[in-house]
Parts: structure tokens; C-alpha cells; sequence
């Protein structure tokens, strides 16, 4: 089935008015979860780079990303209970602001807002859980809480190289000032030409820019 992929703007009230849904959430969250620990969060993804995108005539609406930042450099607790305690306070709260329960999956928890008449995902939100850092090299590095369903463990991986390079050819295509004229078009017409369902937005924004610096000599 074709996509009608279209960018929809920060400031869009649909947006807006889901953004405002998150940090309420949030804050309920955080109210819940501070005598066992605290957290930052950090809007990523689309949200960050203004790239939202939706598509009205199929099921898929627009989503969030948020990187949630445990307070732990004690480390008194383990991966799992970080996610797993966060899950069940998200849990508690959700419904009242129209999401389905918590989804766990490899990197993330997702909630997601469902028309259920029209079979459709209004929009979505997906939490990952993640610890910066520097290595000995003084060199800007991230964590990640990993869950492995076939073990049934969590865990906090290192991510991988893909991730650094990613944000090099980011800040390369800006500066070649790339970003406007050719990134943002080509990963929207990427978005609509896809034919794997699970082939996310990220993924598609990844290969986007290594195509992107490919054809404009980043690797040259």
C-alpha cells in the first residue's frame, strides 16, 4: 500500500496538544517514581529535528521519541528494575490520557493513542532508556538499557558505531547545507516508497543520510 507521508509542524495543535498529553504524563511519572529515583528526559528523534511526518490516509500517525535519563550513578538498581519500575508507573497513568498500555521491546517502551473505529495509530511514543558518558579518551559515549526477550534479561549495552557516525554525517549534511534542499525530501520520499512494515522511522532516517552523504562525496 502507497504512503502519503507529509511533514506536520511542532506548532501543529494535533502536535502541540499531544506534546502537552506527554508532559503531563511525564510528570505523573516522576511524581510517582521519586522515592525510588529520579529521571531527566530529552525529546529526540523527529521531535528534535522538526521532521515530524504522519500519513491520514493509512493507520500511521506521527510519534514521539524520548530518551529518559535515570538518576543512578550509584548504581543501586539494576537495569530491569529501572525499566521494569518505570513501566509499571507509566502503566498507571496512561489510560487516563487516551494510550494503551506500555509495549517492552529490545531498546524501548511504546504507548501508543489508537483509533479503534478506524483501525489507526494516532500517534505514538517510545521511551529508551540511556546513560551518557565519557571513555577514557574523553570521547562522548552512550548506554543503553538492552532487554533480550529469548532471555528474559536487561541490560545496559554500549551502542554501536553506527550510532557516533550517525550523528558526524548529520552535522556534515548541515554543513554542506544539504539539510533543507536534499536530506528532508529524500528521507520523506524514503518514507513513502517503504514496503517493509518493520522497517522503522529511525531506520529509514539512517539509511536516508548515509544515501544522502553517498551521493554528495562524504565518503569520497
Amino acid at each position: 500500500m502507497p504512503y502519503h507521508f507529509v511533514y506536520i509542524s511542532k506548532k501543529d495543535p494535533r502536535v502541540r496538544s499531544a506534546y502537552e498529553d506527554l508532559m503531563l504524563l511525564l510528570r505523573e511519572v516522576r511524581n510517582e517514581l521519586s522515592d525510588r529515583y529520579t529521571f531527566q528526559h530529552v525529546l529526540v528523534g523527529s521531535y528534535s529535528r522538526n521532521m515530524i511526518t504522519y500519513d491520514e490516509k493509512s493507520n500511521k500517525g506521527f510519534d514521539f521519541d524520548v530518551n529518559i535519563y535515570p538518576n543512578d550513578d550509584e548504581e543501586d538498581f539494576t537495569p530491569k528494575e529501572i525499566k521494569l519500575m518505570f513501566k509499571e508507573a507509566l502503566d498507571r497513568h496512561v489510560k487516563s490520557h487516551g494510550f494503551d498500555y506500555a509495549e517492552d521491546s529490545t531498546r524501548v517502551l511504546t504507548i501508543k493513542v489508537k483509533d479503534r473505529q478506524r483501525s489507526m495509530i494516532v500517534n505514538s511514543i517510545d521511551f529508551a532508556f540511556v546513560h551518557d558518558y565519557k571513555d577514557d579518551k574523553g570521547r562522548k559515549r552512550q548506554q543503553y538499557i538492552r532487554f533480550n526477550k529469548m532471555q528474559n534479561s536487561y541490560t545496559w549495552e554500549e551502542q554501536g558505531d553506527g550510532y557516533y557516525h550517525l550523528q558526524e554525517k548529520i552535522q556534515w549534511i548541515k554543513d554542506q547545507e544539504l539539510w533543507e534542499s536534499d536530506l528532508r525530501p529524500y528521507y520523506l520520499l524514503k518514507k513513502n516508497l517503504n514496503t517493509d512494515p518493520d522497517l522503522h522511522s529511525r531506520t529509514i532516517f539512517a539509511i536516508a543520510v548515509h544515501e544522502i552523504c553517498q551521493k554528495n562525496g562524504y565518503y569520497d
